[in-house]
């Protein structure tokens, strides 16, 4: 099996980069579908405007309806087709993103992909996740090339809520130990070959930025100040987690955030809440050492992560349901098989009791 790596054509960070989301365009075709939420468009959409003045592209807006499911890649697949657009748009979060970059690859057209949130690695991905509409993981869409572009408008981005990008630090601390699973285990990555030493060096970086830059992160953002600690976790929320974890693999971490979606009570989390206890629970199964497994458990308490079942929104737990996450999790595809040995849905319900356990143990001490 060859070793693959894959990433974005263009990447570009910086401050009022969305200004110029015109210009970037223009290099693409002539009429975009912009998707955006109501909400988003109130809040950045008087920028994009700025941004086609120069009139060389013409642009449509479509409101995303909130899920990226089937029958909304459908309706918008049909909005392209109708209004003749050559290129599609994403400007928004996570799920914007991947149906954005879904109806770009059914329509065979360029996709432009500006997150506003720097909350998980979905921007520069050739991945869209599909849910059901009621929210539930359905399947993953591997799509044959990565975005054309990936802007991150870091003056933007440090406006959002802070637990948007804590959340992204809490899927990207899941790159590297699912890359490490990966390669110990020679699993077949999201880009379709073995890992390359490349891919396993931004995955290490992008662990290593967030345990040096995620807490001065965070208390920067939280008084509205977009520090060089706040551009660097950007970079390792997008760039080095997206990279990392589709040309190095996935593992236990992913599929016990898919388990999770199970549960109507986890709903109100976001993706990388729930990776980060799904991070936990893979490294509880891999059982490294405590020391180790308590400095993960720690940072996440620091930042304000997911440690315990009660803080996933979990109320009454019972072994029903986390049997019923740990056999999504062990469903058949999902990558829980990437990892380098045999894992159960009774391994995984014992892992989540202890990564629980281990959580409550650790808060009680501070």
């Amino acid at each position: 099996m060859a070793n693959i790596l894959i990433s974005p054509n263009k990447y570009v960070q910086g401050a009022g980069e969305l200004g110029k989301l015109g210009t970037y365009a223009a290099n693409y075709g002539k009429k975009a579908l912009i998707l955006i939420t109501e909400s988003g468009y109130k809040r950045c959409g008087q920028i994009v405007e700025q941004g086609f003045l120069d009139g060389n592209v013409e642009k449509i807006y479509e409101y995303f309806h909130g899920e990226c499911s089937k029958k909304e890649i459908q309706r918008l697949q049909e909005i392209v087709e109708k209004e003749s657009c050559d290129m599609v748009i994403g400007i928004g979060g996570g799920k914007i993103l991947d149906t954005a970059k879904a109806v770009a690859y059914y329509a065979s057209i360029p996709v432009l992909i500006c997150p506003t949130i720097a909350s998980t690695d979905a921007p520069c991905s050739a991945l869209s996740v599909i849910y059901t509409e009621e929210g539930v993981f359905e399947e993953y869409l591997f799509l044959p090339a990565n975005p054309n572009l990936v802007l991150m408008d870091t003056e933007l981005i440090a406006k959002s809520p802070v637990r948007l990008t804590i959340a992204g630090m809490g899927d990207a601390l899941a790159t590297y130990f699912e890359a490490r699973a990966c390669q110990v285990s020679n699993a077949t990555s999201c880009a379709g070959g073995s890992v390359t030493l490349a891919s396993m060096a931004l995955a290490k970086l992008c662990f290593d930025t967030l345990m040096e830059e995620g807490v001065k992160a965070k208390l920067a953002l939280e008084v509205g100040a977009c520090t060089p600690a706040v551009e660097k976790i950007i970079e390792a929320n997008t760039l080095l987690s997206g990279i990392g974890f589709e040309s190095a693999g996935l593992a236990g971490a992913h599929a016990i955030h898919n388990g999770l979606t199970v549960l109507e009570e986890c709903h109100s989390m976001y993706h990388g809440e729930k990776v980060a206890f799904g991070t936990i629970t893979q490294l509880v199964l891999e059982n490294i050492p405590a020391e180790e497994l308590e400095d993960i458990i720690a940072w996440c308490i620091e930042l304000g992560l997911p440690v315990t079942f009660k803080e996933l929104g979990i109320k009454e737990v019972t072994d029903e349901k986390l049997m019923a996450v740990a056999q999504a999790a062990c469903a058949e595809g999902d990558t829980l098989h990437n990892m380098p040995f045999e894992v159960t849905p009774q391994k995984v319900c014992a892992a989540l009791k202890v990564a629980d356990a281990y959580g409550r143990y650790l808060l009680e001490e501070k």
